[in-house]
């Protein structure tokens, strides 16, 4: 059995967690925040046999997209705002970052 941690934009997640439904795979949703934009992730925690793995990729693959975004960057940490503009930079946000992780033991009650 695994565990798959998956953390995916707000954006992708009520799409995600519709298909993992449609499929018949359990997950656990948990409200999460990054690092990086300070935005609202969902965490997905799904637990599947070994061989389910492949489908939960597949299925988030499918559903979490990759795509680009103006953001304005923070302020800087050291006071120093003499020379700091606030340009608009694009990045890249959504996808998710996945974790699968061996499971010794579960149980459910």
């Amino acid at each position: 059995m695994k565990m798959v941690v998956a953390v995916v934009q707000d954006k992708d997640a009520p799409r995600l967690s519709n298909a993992l439904v449609q499929e018949g795979i359990r997950a656990t949703k948990l409200a999460s925040t990054g690092g990086f934009l300070r935005a609202g992730n969902t965490t997905f925690l799904i637990g599947v046999e070994d061989e389910k793995v492949e489908d939960v990729m597949r299925i988030i693959r499918s559903n979490c997209r990759v795509r680009d975004q103006l953001v304005t960057p923070v302020s800087p940490m050291d006071g120093t705002t003499d020379s700091y503009i606030p340009y608009p930079v694009e990045v890249q946000v959504g996808g998710a970052a996945v974790f699968i992780i061996p499971v010794d033991r579960f149980e459910h009650f």
